[in-house]
């Protein structure tokens, strides 16, 4: 039997997502949005969801990062094998570019759970002798390139990966878009189920836009105006051509500009935002859509450390298919607790050592900060006021730091810089570490080695933030900004802390940046410190609201179950 002859039997869910994050093996993923595709899947097959993946392969990945001993990032290719990890499939499909026919080959790599679940991830490839080399190089770089590389592989991916799902033999029920990068997939649809209709005065009545609707699922994950791709019409005619008539998808996607969420939107009965806050930032850039909210999640045994794997299967068995068995965390003894949390922070500093001359200890109050280097997440809003920071935590606190920042973006570039810079400047009073070509891997021994996780986005700019759900797994406490989940996840001085006042805003306060510092110094100072050197009780306790509050809620398992039963099976 082929890979892909056991699904071809009943209908599917199609999840198009521009990036995919399942394994670092796999380099199809720069941050976020790659990662929680991934989970996306591994939690479809632990459930054992009719789900089908399609994204594209990235021959050179994102990028690997390399940092100078200045701070300054150095991007090089990714280097691997596609054919050494997944299956090629000889079925081809082709889409017109630029009056070019363009060929299409997948690979398919199976996501099998333990359970028995099983989910086909098909990576679009056009890396083939019978293309130019100018087309064979489309499906090289995630995010690489302008704005024309970035239409042609959004064409590859959205109608492109319709028909390469037809020609798969694969019956789909729905289509989910992570994002709308693959918003072209509706117009393929509008080709599938154009109306036999002849001589009508306008041929937007040609096209069956509610039974398209009827068919797509839209998730908006981002609250920042340039996360929305845009491209002129003029770059829409010289790419795709008369593939679909202008004066319709004026009409569906933007006057000005062909606006991709917009197509998203206008194509879909179903869209939703990643967190109840940012359902409601969704709702306000884009009025008169009925935007809902699916909070986000993690995939629970993949951001598990080992030392916590092992506890929560004495105390909580069948927790990694049953998240909500975390909220009898109360079982775990505390001393056993405090213990797998000893060795995931010994891991974790032992491996900074390795690569840093830095003597960071086991004992000294660690915080966590990784995430994309963008200018909005404030990498350096810590260092505000160096002189207060040393009186308050000098010799008290160390700090370990990862991300990368897009090749394109020099203020994200210039923050890690700056990181550079601070921890030269409280050399010897405050140990700060950053490590290099942050990945998976990394980002385990982070979220479940640290003590504290820090999160300081401007409000309201973070769309869900899921890299503290992964620390409230391991039982790490979230200092951070009530935006994105941790207004949902958050009870002061139970699951965490917050850092400056409520969210109430739909746009961003111009004096965030004093009132959170402010906030940050006289929680760290007052209540943070203190707790953990003088009140180990207080600090354990708190761990197991963490996982018993946050863990049980906000992973993929729940989310999936909520797209399930409010977008699929509608």
């Amino acid at each position: 039997m082929s890979i892909l002859e056991k699904h071809t039997n009943g209908s599917k869910i199609a999840y198009f997502s521009m990036e995919i994050g399942l394994r670092d093996e796999i380099p199809t993923f720069s941050g976020g949005l790659g990662i929680l595709a991934g989970d996306t899947i591994k939690s479809s097959a632990d459930l054992n969801l009719p789900l089908v993946a399609v994204t594209l392969i990235y021959h050179k990945g994102y990028f690997k990062q390399d940092i100078d001993d200045q701070g300054r990032q150095i991007e090089l290719a990714a280097q691997w094998a596609p054919s050494e990890i997944m299956t090629t499939l000889p079925e081809k499909v082709d889409v017109i570019i630029e009056d070019r026919t363009v060929y299409i080959q997948a690979l398919v790599y199976a996501v099998i759970s333990p359970r028995g679940g099983e989910i086909p991830v098909i990576f679009l490839d056009t890396n083939l002798p019978e293309n130019s080399e100018e087309d064979r190089a489309l499906t090289d770089h995630l995010y690489g390139g302008d704005d024309s590389y970035r239409i042609k592989q959004e064409v590859i991916l959205g109608i492109g990966g319709v028909r390469m799902l037809r020609k798969l033999g694969l019956q789909i029920k729905k289509y989910h878009m992570n994002e709308g990068h693959a918003a072209f997939l509706t117009l393929e649809l509008l080709h599938q189920f154009k109306n036999d209709l002849k001589d009508v005065w306008d041929e937007s009545f040609m096209w069956n836009f509610e039974t398209v609707k009827e068919l797509c699922v839209f998730t908006t994950h981002t609250p920042v105006e340039a996360g929305h791709d845009k491209f002129s019409y003029d770059l829409y005619r010289r790419v795709i051509g008369d593939y679909f008539p202008e004066k319709v998808i004026r009409g569906i996607a933007g006057e000005e500009n062909l606006n991709m969420t917009l197509l998203a939107l206008n194509l879909s009965n179903d869209v939703n935002g990643v967190a109840k806050k940012h359902g409601e930032v969704s709702q306000n850039m884009f009025p008169g859509y009925k935007i809902n909210s699916i909070t986000n999640g993690v995939h629970s045994y993949t951001w598990t450390c080992d030392s916590f794997k092992r506890l929560f299967d004495k105390y909580l068995p069948g927790w990694a298919n049953e998240p909500e068995l975390f909220v009898r965390i109360d079982m775990v003894p505390p001393a056993e607790l405090w213990n797998a949390h000893l060795e995931a922070k010994k891991i974790l500093i032992d491996y900074v050592n390795s690569i840093h001359d830095l003597n960071m200890d086991y004992e000294t109050l660690t915080i966590g900060f990784a995430r994309r280097f963008a200018t909005y997440k404030r990498a350096s809003l810590l260092f505000t006021d160096i002189e207060r920071l040393e009186k308050i935590a000098s010799g008290k606190i160390q700090l370990i730091y990862a991300g990368k920042a897009h090749p394109k973006d020099e203020g994200g570039k210039k923050l890690i810089e700056d990181i550079f810079s601070y921890s030269q400047k409280l050399k010897g009073r405050i140990n700060i570490a950053f490590i290099d070509n942050y990945n998976m891997e990394t980002a385990l021994k982070m979220v479940s080695g640290v003590d504290i996780w820090l999160n300081n986005p401007v409000r309201p700019l973070e769309a869900s933030g899921t890299s503290g759900m992964k620390a409230a797994h391991n039982g790490v406490l979230n200092f951070s900004v009530l935006d994105g989940w941790w207004i949902e996840g958050h009870i002061e001085g139970e699951t965490g802390w917050s850092i400056g006042p409520e969210s109430t805003e739909a746009v961003p306060d111009e004096n965030a940046d004093a009132i959170d510092t402010s906030d940050l110094y006289k929680k760290l100072e007052e209540v943070i410190i203190p707790t953990f050197y003088q009140d180990r009780d207080k600090w354990i306790s708190m761990m197991k609201s963490a996982i018993g509050k946050n863990a049980y809620y906000f992973n993929t398992h729940r989310m999936m179950r909520r797209y399930v039963t409010e977008a699929y099976i509608r």
